[in-house]
């Protein structure tokens, strides 16, 4: 009983010291250690200390317990020996196990591989090329040629096992490690072409053959488990036809691929990849020197030349490898030359983004926002940039490249360092993730024991206590450096920008103007910066630049930390130079204003709204630089919400009310229309008025019809009230109906207001008086609208009215009354549909529109021959109206399937069946459409076409009015302003002819509907 008690207490304080030495289950430990091949290590305090000190001491002291029950009685005899008195092979080998249990695996299968981690000479510290190749052939050429695929594949995991145990103990850094990752990549590469040369020597015998390495293998920063990306370069030996030596070639090629991807016998070393091949998977395997330059030459797409940008030679025949890269480096290098650069690298790097899993966005290492990709993109970048004259930029490793911009300027030293050490640290991460089973991923683990076991392996790097909580020091290093790599991606193209230019303090005044190799950006560099970002006019916008940030003002320092950030909306939109300029503008008129520079500061949310507002085009922004105060309500959450017509109609009415003529009061009433149309502009290009397209639409059009409604109540109270001053009591009554778009809520930005004025001559007034009256007040009404300001003007049409420009500005009701029962065309029916009363007398509105329902919602429908009338007038309109050299099937008003198509269809079922359908009887199109669906008296498919088609259309009128600043019924001729419209229609950059491709296609299929419904075809 003493004896088992002593036992006891000697296996508790055995449990007691695994447990301070980290480990997760004592337990089990100790009867690990009670193994027979682990004789006499548990008394070994030396060895439980190195097991304590790996990064999970458990699976370390299982992989230990597994490779010794596999080395035979002397062989484990020496490794004890040597673990219990050899510290470097102790931290290695114990390293090892303790992070990857697939070494640990390998380790069981070929134990005396534990050799490979005891050498110390210098080529075992720090290994290159040729030392992984000689390791490599010595191994596979002294097996058997039918085992040679095998032997490759061990002798791989060996030199793997060796740089694995240099990384983990601390003898190498990062850079280090994945260099010498790539170098084994380009060793066994050349091996396995050897191993099939050797297996086809005709193939051998006809070709020369080249394996250029691409991405991360290229750049010497490999992961430990990654696809390595390759392309393939041939070219015949002297006396062999081109065909025969491209068949050989791809043979060779194809079997150094399957040797190495082959996942039989020992497993597969890593997947070789060569979809970075011109044509991709769709291209030829292997192609000549010649073939490749003419497709670079041709055909190649930027991403292409991004990519190139890592090529290196790493297998087959040198001197041809060094030939293809010296050729293609001129094409790679004035790459950024190319139409669309910037935006087409950027576009890339959003579709990598959006093709992330979202369960899996958060936990992204390599794809996701502050990941590895954003830096590597970041760096290529600026190197493509300003490597065309810079050849010292010319490197494929990130890292290096980070640290040549910084010496040349082109990055700032501190956000150069910041982004450095990120990068190591999130490199390492995912070392450590992939080593544990030596599986390609870049996903941080959820996983308990996955995170515990990481953070012990990186303690030396994070920055914080892992000892009380090691898994939530690993998260907060990770998110922390996410983060300056998220923020240093947004600013690192633009900050150098501002060092060139701004006039700053003490020894920062030395930056402006200074060459690339000194502190800051050349003047020069600044611009080709500039433009490869998207800038037309770059040394315009250093001037704007220069102009925001200079001094020493709060002001300039706000400006000066705001900008880089601006710099990078601004370059992400249509027409940078604009934003950039507009910018410029406001902040000259406001700079000053404590609200404002508040507002920059601490509404980040306002900021970015400034940015993409003020570069989606020259509506808004000529609407805000008319009055820049405007601006603030970017601040207030519900600042850009309408703010409907009754809210609109007391401000304005109020406002005309202290004014002291009617000029005054119509200048007041178009003021607020000006800030009203900006908050509804503004909106709309944020998305603000609704997240589908179609609400969006309806949105803008139910707040500019409100907006207008109101700024002609509050005019036509001006023009009353000056007139009464004048002369005295207005009289007659009057009321405005709102025609066309405007009665049918549905204006656009660039819509004239159609209207018909009615009046009613007040009790014992003479008729001729009380027209003269109401002339002069609706003409001066009108007058005052259009009048130029730097208020935007409101046209009044009312050409819709009887007998047109030849007839009566102002009729009363009787007089309309005479004229629609005696002279009434099916046209004016027609025109009446969309009649609406929307300023003046309410009660004289409402007896109009009483007296037009007759004549809109006939009871008897339409008679054939207003019918024809109607069809030979469409048909005439179509003929006639199209403005001369337009394209019929793009025109969004008369084209083909425009708005004319879908709008007269609807209107005849609504002359037809209006009087039975009472859903029928508004003013709105899609309203209508929607109840003529419902009444059966349209299909589904085509009322969801013609709706479609008409939506469609409405939006692009509404986008080229904001791009532009002018109203427009086709499609702009200038890149950047359709570029402008694309975007605001949900279009990426350089999809400007999807768009007019679906406003085709869309129109196309509304007019196959027309001409069945409409024109009877």
């Amino acid at each position: 009983m003493a004896v088992e008690e002593r036992a006891g207490s000697r296996t508790s304080r055995l449990e007691i010291r695994l447990v301070r030495r980290g480990f997760g289950d004592p337990d089990q430990a100790v009867r690990r250690l009670a193994d027979p091949a682990l004789h006499g290590l548990a008394a070994d305090p030396v060895l439980l200390d190195a097991l304590g000190a790996t990064a999970d001491p458990d699976q370390a002291l299982h992989g230990l317990a597994g490779l010794l029950e596999a080395l035979d009685e002397h062989e484990r005899h020496t490794l004890r020996d040597t673990l219990t008195t050899s510290k470097p092979l102790r931290d290695r080998l114990l390293g090892v196990l303790g992070a990857s249990t697939a070494l640990g695996d390998h380790l069981a299968r070929h134990p005396r591989d534990w050799h490979a981690l005891v050498t110390f000479e210098l080529r075992d510290m720090h290994p290159g090329r040729s030392d992984f190749l000689g390791e490599l052939t010595g191994r596979v050429w002294a097996d058997e040629p039918n085992r040679r695929a095998d032997a490759l594949r061990a002798a791989y995991r060996r030199c793997l096992l060796a740089i694995a145990a240099r990384d983990l103990s601390g003898t190498t850094d990062l850079p280090q490690a994945a260099a010498e990752l790539a170098d084994l990549a380009g060793a066994t590469l050349q091996t396995a072409l050897d191993i099939a040369a050797e297996e086809d020597p005709d193939a051998a015998r006809a070709c020369r053959l080249a394996v250029i390495g691409m991405g991360k293998c290229g750049g010497r920063e490999l992961n430990y488990v990654s696809d390595v990306d390759v392309i393939f370069v041939a070219e015949p030996r002297e006396g062999v036809e081109e065909q025969k030596a491209m068949q050989a070639a791809t043979r060779l090629a194809a079997r150094t691929m399957r040797l190495c991807s082959d996942t039989t016998g020992e497993g597969t070393i890593w997947p070789v990849d060569a979809n970075l091949r011109p044509e991709g998977r769709n291209g030829p395997l292997v192609r000549t020197l010649g073939s490749h330059l003419a497709y670079y030459q041709r055909w190649a797409k930027t991403w292409e030349f991004q990519a190139l940008l890592k090529a290196r030679p790493v297998a087959g025949d040198a001197e041809l490898g060094a030939a293809y890269t010296e050729a293609i480096a001129p094409l790679v290098w004035q790459a950024s030359a190319r139409e669309n650069f910037v935006a087409d690298v950027q576009q890339m790097r959003r579709r990598v983004i959006d093709a992330i899993p979202v369960t899996e966005l958060d936990r992204q290492l390599k794809l996701g926002p502050g990941g590895l990709r954003d830096v590597e993109f970041s760096v290529q970048l600026l190197q493509l940039v300003h490597g065309r004259t810079d050849e010292s930029l010319r490197s494929a490793n990130t890292l290096e490249a980070l640290a040549a911009l910084s010496a040349g300027g082109y990055v700032g030293r501190a956000d150069a360092a910041s982004l450095d050490t990120a990068y190591r640290f999130l490199r390492s991460l995912e070392h450590r993730i992939q080593l544990h089973r030596l599986r390609r991923t870049h996903l941080v683990p959820t996983d308990q024991a996955d995170l515990r076991r990481l953070a012990r392996s990186l303690a030396a790097q994070i920055n914080d206590d892992t000892r009380a909580d090691p898994i939530a020091a690993l998260e907060r290093e990770w998110k922390r450096h996410a983060v300056e790599v998220r923020r240093l991606h947004e600013r690192l193209f633009y900050r150098p920008l501002l060092d060139a230019v701004a006039v700053l303090p003490t020894a920062e005044l030395e930056v402006a103007g200074a060459g690339a190799g000194a502190t800051g950006l050349s003047t020069e560099a600044a611009k080709e910066r500039l433009a490869a970002l998207g800038y037309v006019d770059p040394a315009a916008a250093l001037r704007h630049i220069s102009a925001l940030a200079a001094g020493v003002s709060r002001k300039a320092a706000i400006q000066r930390t705001l900008l880089p950030v601006l710099l990078g909306w601004f370059a992400d939109s249509a027409d940078p130079d604009a934003g950039l300029l507009n910018f410029r503008q406001v902040s000259d008129a406001l700079g000053r204003t404590p609200w404002y520079l508040r507002l920059l500061r601490d509404e980040g949310a306002a900021a970015e709204q400034l940015a993409r507002v003020l570069s989606a085009g020259r509506l808004a922004p000529d609407l805000l630089l008319r009055a820049p105060e405007a601006v603030a309500m970017l601040g207030d959450p519900q600042g850009l919400a309408p703010r409907g017509r009754v809210a609109l109609e007391a401000e304005i009415l109020a406002a005309v009310g202290r004014a002291g003529s009617a000029a005054a009061g119509v200048a007041a009433a178009r003021s607020v229309r000006r800030r009203e149309l900006f908050r509804t502009s503004a909106a709309d290009l944020l998305g603000r008025l609704g997240d589908d397209p179609a609400q969006a639409l309806d949105a803008a059009g139910e707040a500019l019809t409100a907006l207008n409604a109101a700024t002609l109540q509050g005019a036509l109270k001006a023009c009353v009230a000056g007139w009464e001053a004048a002369n005295g009591e207005l009289p007659t009554r009057l009321a405005v109906i709102a025609m066309g778009r405007f009665g049918g809520h549905e204006l656009g930005y660039g819509s004239d207001a159609d209207v018909m004025f009615v009046h009613e001559p007040l009790l014992g007034m003479l008729d001729e008086d009380a027209a003269r009256a109401a002339h002069a007040v609706i003409h001066e009404m009108r007058t005052l609208l259009a009048a130029p300001s730097v208020e935007p003007p409101l046209v009044v049409d009312a050409d819709l009215r009887p007998e047109g420009r030849q007839g009566p500005l102002v009729r009363t009701l009787v007089s309309y009354t005479a004229y629609y029962k005696r002279w009434s065309h099916a046209w004016e029916s027609q025109a009446l549909l969309r009649a609406e009363p929307v300023a003046g007398d309410p009660e004289l509105g409402e007896r109009f529109r009483a007296l037009i329902d007759p004549l809109r919602y006939p009871g008897a429908g339409v008679p054939e021959r207003d019918l024809l009338e109607i069809r030979r007038i469409k048909a005439r309109i179509e003929a006639e109206r199209l403005p001369r050299g337009a394209d019929p099937t793009t025109h969004t008003k008369i084209g083909r399937g425009g708005l004319a198509d879908v709008e007269w269809t609807v209107q005849l079922l609504q002359l037809q069946h209006g009087h039975e359908v009472p859903a029928l009887r508004t003013t709105r199109t899609r309203v209508a459409l929607a109840a003529a669906r419902e009444a059966g008296l349209i299909g589904a498919e085509d009322a969801e076409v013609l709706d479609a088609a008409w939506v469609l259309a409405s939006r692009v009128r509404s986008a080229v009015m904001l791009v532009r600043g002018r109203p427009g019924d086709s499609f702009p001729v200038d890149a950047r302003e359709i570029a402008g419209v694309a975007r605001y229609l949900g279009y990426g950059t350089g999809h400007s002819g999807e768009l007019v491709d679906e406003y085709r296609r869309t129109t196309r299929r509304a007019r196959q509907v027309v001409d069945r419904l409409f024109y009877g075809q």
